[in-house]
């Protein structure tokens, strides 16, 4: 067997596990969907305000309840059935999508109307990412495939990043925004679909001798007591905070400043995941490091 061919299995190798290969296949399809309504939201919401300022506040109705919320969605999947955790924020996902699909179809896709529902998507995010995240560790058999499967998360992330958006132009432009939340809608019939599929461990109930609260103050306690992830933390929130939200304007500067189309916004909305990509393909083909 050749160097080559056992990095790339090395690469692939979280995919021996059956429930992570259905997770993987079907969360792609959903994730090329979420792409795609984000880049439709921005669009409309632009079009129809011509307004930076409205951008900006599109983006925070999507984000700040996730923040106010992820602390209490992290103990949530902590506390209960992680898997029907993540069933149900999926089909709620599909439902704010439909609503969304069913206001821009009816001729009132209005911009308040938007934000109420990115408010929604917000909440719901707020639990189903942690959800997600840490179902995958029971979705591999061989945990020492797990940092394997976390990298091959980020690269589906990221080519979704570039394919979406680029759909997504193409489909405002042609069939408008109405379709590209309806398509984001069913998106979501592959990825329940896959979860439905699955082949979990019985769940099993820990007895818990802490409220909810009492263990919110214990993992404040363990990122003071551990600064390696604080650390990270902290740099994440930052360039979340000031690095991050340049893509907001995205719109602004292909429909103002290059006199674009929505095509020209999915055409630079997709490059932004470029880099990002290209990182989270070489990855998978690092060994784990000893721990």
């Amino acid at each position: 067997m050749t160097t080559q061919t056992i990095k790339n299995f090395r690469t692939f190798s979280s995919f021996k596990s059956r429930n992570y290969r259905l997770y993987f296949t079907g969360q792609s399809v959903s994730l090329i969907g979420t792409w795609m309504q984000k880049t439709a939201v921005s669009w409309v919401v632009y079009t129809l305000t011509h307004s930076t300022f409205m951008l900006g506040l599109t983006l925070f109705a999507s984000q700040f309840p996730s923040f106010l919320f992820s602390l209490l969605g992290g103990v949530v999947s902590d506390r209960y059935n992680r898997y029907k955790v993540l069933l149900t924020t999926q089909i709620a996902s599909l439902v704010q999508a439909g609503l969304l699909a069913g206001l821009s179809l009816s001729g009132h896709d209005r911009v308040w109307g938007i934000l109420g529902l990115s408010v929604v998507l917000g909440i719901i995010n707020a639990f189903d990412v942690p959800a997600r995240q840490s179902l995958v560790y029971e979705m591999v058999d061989d945990k020492s495939d797990l940092p394997n499967a976390l990298a091959l998360n980020s690269s589906m992330v990221n080519l979704s990043r570039i394919i979406g958006p680029g759909i997504a132009g193409l489909i405002l432009e042609t069939v408008g925004d109405g379709a590209c939340f309806m398509l984001n809608a069913l998106s979501f019939v592959a990825v329940i679909g896959s979860l439905l599929m699955m082949r979990l461990p019985a769940y099993s109930v820990k007895e818990r001798t802490k409220n909810v609260f009492g263990e919110l103050k214990e993992g404040w306690g363990y990122l003071k007591q551990t600064p390696s992830i604080s650390f990270v933390l902290i740099m994440l929130a930052l360039i979340s905070l000031m690095v991050l939200p340049f893509s907001t304007l995205v719109p602004y500067y292909a429909k103002d400043v290059f006199h674009g189309t929505a095509a020209t916004f999915g055409v630079l909305d997709s490059f932004i995941g470029l880099g990002a990509f290209l990182g989270a393909i070489f990855l998978p083909r690092k060994k784990p490091a000893p721990i």
